[in-house]
């Protein structure tokens, strides 16, 4: 059996690995975590002697096929719990990230078949987040980018949502920034604002910070300009 903390851990170096790619710094994941470097070190000892994970001195780590293992499966249980919270127990998609944190460790295969069944077996969860398959199949690389990185003009749709700032959850809800949202791309300042219109016509400033945690796809504009189609090539 892993404690609650092997798995956070686990279920982070995941997180971190699927964006910036292995190995994983300790200093990534004591950032991720908000933890010290060498409490980091002293977990990350711990998982590789469980075969968990693997170190490359001066590197970082890297996640073994058995700690991929674990770390999709606390992630479908999170991601799975989520939805259920948002859809059952009218959580706003602000609220469920926490509890879904608390409960993700405790709850059976049983528990977790029945849930996803309640729910219809989504692909994903209120976030936009992908939920890994019953049979923990790896995730497909996700071909998005984050909307900071575009410019003046693009036109994205939005793909998914960091979970982890619940107030930065309950501003973009209330700006109309969710996953399935069309925005376009209207100003760039060079101070670290991006200005985007979205299918209402209205218009939100987002901080470079908030920006960098929305991920997107970009879209090719329809002859009238107002919105598009996700563009193929």
């Amino acid at each position: 059996m892993l404690s609650d903390v092997m798995e956070d851990y686990l279920k982070a170096i995941y997180q971190i690995q699927s964006t910036s790619g292995p190995p994983v710094s300790t200093s990534a994941i004591a950032e991720y975590l908000d933890k010290t470097p060498p409490t980091v070190t002293s977990m990350l000892g711990k998982l590789e002697e469980r075969g968990l994970v693997a170190r490359e001195k001066y590197k970082g780590v890297e996640l073994t096929e058995e700690g991929e293992t674990v770390a999709l499966e606390v992630l479908r249980h999170h991601r799975l719990l989520e939805s259920y919270l948002a859809e059952h127990l009218d959580y706003s998609w602000s609220e469920v990230h926490e509890e879904a944190d608390a409960l993700e460790h405790h709850i059976s295969e049983e528990f977790e078949r029945r849930v996803a069944d309640a729910l219809g077996n989504p692909t994903v969860d209120p976030h936009g987040d992908p939920i890994p398959s019953a049979d923990l199949a790896p995730l497909e690389h996700d071909e998005t980018d984050v909307l900071s990185d575009h410019d003046v003009g693009d036109y994205v749709v939005v793909t998914r949502v960091s979970d982890r700032d619940e107030e930065e959850l309950e501003y973009l809800e209330a700006a109309g920034i969710t996953p399935g949202t069309a925005l376009e791309v209207t100003d760039v300042a060079p101070f670290g604002m991006v200005t985007v219109r979205t299918e209402g016509g209205d218009e939100q400033s987002l901080p470079d910070t908030v920006a960098s945690s929305i991920r997107v796809k970009e879209l090719e504009p329809d002859p009238d300009g107002t919105n598009g189609e996700v563009r193929t090539t």
